[in-house]
């Protein structure tokens, strides 16, 4: 097994604990996180923002499957079923994932998904009706970074 299928395994083990600072220690410093929710996160943003997503997590399931791992590249296959806080509604994710490394840690990661699927279970009715629209995808980048941003000057 390669090294860095370890490292992926640890990353994603520490997230099915809610173990924040294990995952923070998988990135690089000059790591580079991006997906649909949060838009492009720096290492210590994307450190923070799973922090933040594994302390308000109330009743969180991840699961997750390698699917490669070498020197370059990794990618994985994970899912996360929880409850949306701001309506409550139940969420089931399903998220492709690629990574590069550096130096024996996470350089870059790129999380994919279907933004209107997540928006649908969500929020429910506006979630159908605007899911797809760049408005929509705003609006949430922009709550999402809002909320990590208050998060952050919280805890410095």
């Amino acid at each position: 097994m390669h090294p860095h299928a370890g490292l992926l395994t640890r990353f994603y083990e520490a997230f099915q604990r809610r173990d924040a600072e294990a995952m923070g220690a998988c990135y690089h410093d000059e790591a580079v996180f991006m997906d649909p929710a949060f838009g492009r996160l720096k290492a210590t943003e994307a450190r923070a923002m799973w922090a933040m997503l594994c302390a308000r997590a109330t009743d969180l399931e991840v699961t997750f499957e390698l699917k490669h791992a070498d020197e370059g590249s990794g990618a994985v296959h994970w899912e996360a079923r929880y409850p949306f806080s701001k309506t409550g509604r139940r969420v089931h994710n399903v998220i492709a994932a690629q990574f590069g490394f550096h130096e024996g840690k996470i350089l870059a990661h790129r999380d994919r998904f279907d933004l209107w699927s997540w928006s649908r279970q969500a929020l429910g009715l506006p979630g159908v009706l605007l899911g797809w629209s760049p408005w929509l995808k705003g609006k949430v980048q922009r709550e999402a970074r809002a909320q990590l941003a208050k998060w952050m000057a919280e805890r410095t």
